[in-house]
């Protein structure tokens, strides 16, 4: 073998490289993507159950405006959110006004014990369930990519192409520990 063909060589093994790494790349994103996605499913079933317990509660409380009020503005807030991270926060403030919307319900007795509220609580408690596993899998599959786009060689090829880190969807820590029990 000559030079040149050592070149040709080295300069195919190369272009291997970039097209293997390259599509490396496109894959991780996809799955990132597509793990998005299955975030939106749940916190969209999660959604629709919001005016339905807003609805129950509203029929045993319905002087509580103020709360509604919150409940049905942080809902609006959520949906409309685009990306992990103004996602993330718009969950984070729904969460709180939900707690304010079970701590109205936690002084009706009767409310407690209606057949209705009970099976939106199982169905809300289920949901939620679901965004967690979503997000999990949403950030494992963000944890693979991001790691993918540091490791060296391979950064040394993400950044021609335009690949950039992507966010983990996270809830804040303080949001977290304070989880309203959902417990009637």
């Amino acid at each position: 073998m000559n030079t040149t063909q050592i070149f040709i060589a080295a300069g195919f093994i190369l272009l291997l490289w970039v097209v293997f790494t390259y599509n490396r790349f496109v894959t991780l994103r996809n799955r990132a993507r597509e793990a998005f996605s299955d975030i939106d499913v749940q916190l969209k079933r999660r959604y629709d159950l919001i005016p339905n317990l807003v609805q129950a509660v509203k029929g045993y409380a319905g002087h509580e405006q103020g709360v509604f009020q919150k409940v049905t503005e942080a809902r609006a807030l959520a949906i409309g959110a685009k990306g992990a991270h103004d996602k993330a926060e718009a969950e984070n403030m729904l969460s709180q006004t939900l707690k304010s919307l079970f701590a109205v319900a936690e002084s009706y007795p009767d409310l407690k014990a209606s057949a209705n509220f009970l099976e939106l609580q199982r169905e809300l408690r289920d949901a939620e369930d679901k965004i967690q596993a979503a997000r999990r899998f949403f950030n494992s599959n963000v944890l693979a990519f991001n790691s993918q786009l540091q490791s060296f060689p391979a950064n040394l090829a993400a950044k021609p192409f335009g690949f950039k880190r992507e966010e983990f969807f996270e809830i804040e820590e303080a949001v977290q520990r304070e989880t309203p029990k959902v417990a009637f």
